[in-house]
């Protein structure tokens, strides 16, 4: 069996929560929806199929890639968004592109206009979840449909882009809402619908690369401290096809063109930033600059408080390795000099560094089909 298929099958018998970094509260959990719900997603589908409709219209094109990203509510994560789209634009000139966001909180916080610009002005976004796109591309009969996962590790978030691909070729939609099944099973038989590995799928080909990218861009700050790489990671319970490992496996490959390269998450266990610290401490370095950044594909809610958060409100001296106590306070107080490196006022994701990008657009344009797609979402095998 192929590697895509492991983790395509593995996806199927998952049935998890998944994590949001938009917001922690119990009240946003997924409830089962009541008649109102159902007709603002049935009103969802149609601000979707008018959209595509003429998006698809006004191109003549007859290629759809859907870029999928969990989300955020900050202006300059949209704005990394919107490079990345355009990115995939020249990538992909013979196709219509477009971007969903996959967290419900995400988007309804986007929509709301909650994020502010760099000048304090609110910033209203529509996003709209992989499902909903998904059945508008369908509605407008593209012939070759490309999923795209903006995901970096191929875990949790990356099982839930599976799944919307296989609810859509099963037709597993909102009573009233359904595709043409001859036009899903054309694309089974045409083998056109294709799925994009997340940033770090593969760990023999994708891991080096990346960390070929990252040396490239702060090789120099290693002569000069510790480069500290903070990613999400899942726990323990939720470490779908133990796609943790990718961290450490990104840290040693890392490690082999610098020993100054840590990598760290904010939910992978034992890898949290007292384990960095650990680590750093174990090589003897106790003391000097630590430069931050973020290991995610764009700069959110972790990247800006998580890891950059300064101030009184991010450290608790008797908590200190509490997880509402930042990086850069944490290394502060740990008597290191933090340094988070900004670029326009924020720190970068994954997403703002081309060539780490172009490993994302190079999975897309070798993307597999997704074989066995046309079939129930839980196969017994």
């Amino acid at each position: 069996m192929k590697k895509i298929n492991f983790f395509i099958l593995a996806a199927m018998t998952l049935v998890a929560p998944v994590f949001t970094a938009c917001s922690s509260s119990d009240d946003d959990k997924e409830k089962t929806p009541d008649s109102q719900t159902i007709n603002n997603i049935v009103s969802e589908y149609t601000v979707n199929d008018e959209m595509v409709a003429k998006q698809k219209q006004q191109s003549g094109k007859d290629v759809a890639v859907l870029l999928v990203a969990f989300g955020s509510t900050w202006n300059n994560a949209f704005l990394a968004f919107d490079a990345t789209k355009v990115a995939y634009e020249k990538a992909f000139p013979e196709a219509d592109v477009y971007m969903s966001f996959s967290s419900d909180i995400c988007i309804n916080r986007a929509s709301a206009g909650e994020g502010k610009d760099d000048a304090g002005n609110f910033v209203k976004r529509d996003y709209y979840e992989p499902r909903y796109l998904l059945h508008a591309i369908g509605n407008a009969k593209y012939s070759k449909i490309y999923v795209q996962s903006l995901q970096v590790i191929p875990g949790e978030e990356f099982a839930a882009v599976v799944a919307s691909v296989k609810k859509f070729m099963n037709n597993g939609y909102i009573s009233g809402s359904h595709l043409d099944d001859k036009y899903l099973a054309s694309l089974e038989s045409n083998k056109s619908i294709f799925l994009g590995m997340p940033l770090l799928y593969d760990p023999d080909v994708d891991v080096p690369a990346v960390a070929e990218e990252l040396h490239k861009l702060y090789g120099n700050e290693t002569t000069q401290g510790v480069v500290a790489f903070m990613g999400h990671g899942n726990p323990d319970t939720y470490d779908t096809f133990n796609a943790n490992k990718r961290y450490t496996q990104l840290q040693d490959a890392l490690q082999a063109l610098n020993p100054n390269y840590f990598v760290g998450t904010v939910d992978m266990p034992d890898n949290y930033k007292q384990d960095v610290l650990a680590r750093m401490q174990k090589k003897s370095i106790v003391s000097g600059k630590v430069y931050l950044h973020a290991l995610m594909s764009i700069a959110g809610d972790h990247a800006h408080n998580d890891m950059a958060g300064a101030g009184e409100e991010y450290w608790n001296a008797d908590e200190e390795e509490s997880e509402e106590n930042s990086w850069f306070e944490f290394f502060g107080h740990k008597g290191y000099e933090p340094v988070v490196v900004k670029v326009g006022n924020h720190p970068q994701g994954l997403l703002e560094l081309p060539g780490v990008l172009n490993v994302w657009i190079k999975h897309t344009k070798e993307a597999e089909f997704l074989e066995d797609a046309y079939h129930s979402m839980y196969p017994e095998e």
